[in-house]
């Protein structure tokens, strides 16, 4: 195809004037929630604007949710989400933990790939909300040559509000390339072997540091409304199964790893139990040492670092809790980084050798 006597990006044949073309290579473009650019006022009052806009993450028709959104809402709770981000914010490279521990994953997974398929793959991640965003992110992917690509949502179980609103967002962006690329999307992935090995030796390098084997170990993972459930998203029983398939890595018995969900959001009843309520009750009930992990996040993010090592570990310590061990969440480990390489390359396949 290449005339290489002329160099790269000349096609044989082709007249002068032709534009340049080059070498075809496959992207895998991996992506997360998203995060705000800063923590203040109007840097979170536009991430949440965009996020809580979202039809996938509050299903009210407009007429109904979106003056609440920007008349109540958008006016205050920006002020508190960024106090929240301002408490776990990386200042020293001015940025969130999220986009922090995404810009490891991606480092890592690339010099995996490459160490694989050499210079045919181009690896980066976005952002559903904020930035860098899907659509620039595919631009870029697109203007490098990428003729096919692989797009990750980093959501080990599936849910509307977050694999199918990351999709949503990547067609719509290939829907304004003029020479739109090959595309496939990576489905979830919270029954792997390797994710489920790495999560299992999270849980023990964990306690292998405490002095005390906690009484109890809870599974925390985001909430959705119960009505997505019974609407038919399977999230609820992709998380239960993960749990259970860990408990049988690690070789415990039936009974002895609980399954809650957390940020409940509005007034609708969400999946329970909710995490907040079930920690004060686990101390309550006399269990003094708890460890709590969240396997629906890849990365340690706001719902994480503040939400669980905070106001969870408050409920917990405040109703009598003595022992509150969070175990973080996989981030850019090595065996994480393996797990997921290994679902990249299983969604490779006919693509590349």
């Amino acid at each position: 195809m290449f005339d290489v006597t002329s160099g790269l990006g000349r096609l044989a044949h082709a007249p002068a004037n032709h534009p340049a073309v080059k070498p075809a290579k496959v992207g895998v473009l991996l992506a997360n929630l998203g995060t705000p650019d800063g923590y203040d006022y109007w840097s979170m009052r536009r991430y949440l604007n965009e996020f809580l806009s979202d039809k996938r993450v509050v299903d009210l028709p407009d007429w109904k949710w979106q003056p609440i959104l920007q008349g109540i809402i958008l006016t205050f709770r920006p002020s508190k989400s960024g106090a929240n981000y301002k408490s776990i914010w990386n200042e020293e490279l001015n940025e969130s933990p999220l986009l922090t521990i995404t810009k490891q994953q991606t480092s890592a997974i690339r010099e995996s790939l490459e160490a694989i398929y050499g210079d045919r793959v181009v690896v980066d991640f976005c952002m559903r909300y904020g930035n860098p965003s899907t659509p620039s992110k595919v631009r870029a992917m697109v203007e490098a040559g990428c003729e096919k690509i692989l797009f990750f949502p980093l959501y080990p179980h599936y849910a509307g509000a977050t694999s199918a609103t990351a999709n949503d967002a990547f067609f719509r962006a290939l829907a304004t390339e003029k020479r739109q690329p090959s595309a496939r999307t990576v489905a979830e992935y919270f029954e792997h072997p390797l994710y489920i090995k790495a999560l299992a030796q999270s849980v023990t390098e964990a306690y292998a540091k405490l002095d005390h084997k906690p009484d109890a170990l809870v599974t925390s993972y985001h909430g959705m409304p119960q009505r997505y459930l019974m609407e038919g998203d399977p999230y609820h029983c992709q998380c239960m199964k993960t749990t259970r398939l860990l408990r049988e890595a690690l070789g415990w018995e039936k009974g002895s790893i609980d399954v809650s969900f957390q940020s409940v959001f509005g007034r609708e009843v969400w999946l329970k139990p909710y995490t907040v309520e079930h920690v004060a009750e686990l101390a309550k009930a006399g269990k003094k040492r708890i460890a709590v992990m969240a396997p629906a996040f890849s990365a340690d993010c706001i719902e994480t670092l503040e939400e669980i090592k905070g106001e969870i570990c408050e409920a917990f310590l405040h109703a009598g809790g003595e022992s509150f061990t969070y175990i973080p969440c996989l981030n850019a480990e090595p065996a994480h980084v393996t797990a997921l390489t290994a679902v990249i390359r299983d969604n490779l396949g006919g693509w590349l050798a």
